[in-house]
């Protein structure tokens, strides 16, 4: 698969085998956010116009969650963020916090965890440092970031053995053990019953405000959207039909009449009725 020239490959962290890329040495350092530009972004499919001249910035740090139908360009957009195809036109650009320009420690987490039945929970998480990292320092690294998920107990344990939860805490650890910058989350916790769902969102807004990685949510649940994301776009027909800044603080509660009339005003962007 190519891979753009600012785009290092990426390692096996989600639902698809990936190359790797070196992990960051001195993972107890914050990672160096990630701030996005995209400029004009077109994808074409044959005839299918996916993207339509997309224009979007990210600041470093920031959680943007993008929702929108089916077929929209939601997928399509997070994969290019990622390197996992190219642009038809139009360019993507990182920086850092400071305004250089750089190469983002990108890593993405699927839906489906695809976790390896032959590898403990540990040995599945030391797989997103790649190779050349010695045993004994990958361990402790894959441990560290577990305990950061609440699953350091399971180190030891086979995949088989864990809940559903449980096997995407893991590939969230899988995700986060080289200190990703850019953090890409294509509809990770859709596969979850109600209560685990609401438990991950809410590991996830604790991971993402203590460690200040840059994240791009997609996901079809515009409650899950604004309960996680500092801000939120509708995506239509391959375009951006809204962008929608979220105020709260976190951590926010379910059920906040606030959050419930941000929900209102993204359903109406969705459904076309604004």
């Amino acid at each position: 698969m190519p891979i753009r020239p600012y785009q290092r490959p990426l390692a096996f962290v989600g639902g698809e085998p990936l190359e790797y890329e070196p992990p960051i040495p001195a993972r107890a350092n914050r990672p160096q956010a990630a701030a996005v530009k995209l400029s004009g972004i077109q994808k074409q499919f044959g005839d299918n116009r996916v993207l339509r001249g997309v224009d979007l910035q990210v600041p470093a740090g920031q959680f943007l969650a993008i929702v929108g139908k089916s077929g929209c360009g939601k997928s399509t957009l997070l994969r290019l963020l990622v390197g996992l195809d190219s642009q038809t036109s139009g360019e993507i650009s990182f920086k850092n916090g400071a305004g250089a320009e750089i190469v983002p420690n990108a890593r993405i987490v699927f839906q489906e965890p695809r976790l390896l039945p032959w590898f403990t929970v540990s040995e599945n998480v030391e797989v997103g440092l790649g190779d050349g990292v010695p045993k004994n320092l990958a361990r402790r690294q894959a441990e560290a970031v577990l305990a950061e998920v609440q699953l350091r107990e399971k180190a030891g344990e086979w995949p088989a053995r864990l809940s559903g939860g449980q096997r995407q805490r893991v590939v969230l650890a899988r995700a986060l053990v080289s200190r990703p910058g850019l953090l890409a989350l294509d509809e990770p916790l859709g596969a979850l019953d109600a209560l685990t769902r609401i438990s991950m969102q809410q590991l996830l807004t604790r991971v993402w405000r203590e460690l200040g990685f840059t994240a791009v949510l997609v996901t079809h649940d515009v409650t899950e959207a604004v309960h996680l994301a500092d801000r939120v776009i509708v995506l239509d027909e391959g375009r951006i039909k809204l962008d929608l800044a979220i105020p709260q603080a976190h951590p926010r509660r379910h059920g906040d009449p606030d959050l419930a009339a941000l929900e209102g005003k993204l359903l109406s962007a969705i459904l076309g009725e604004s």
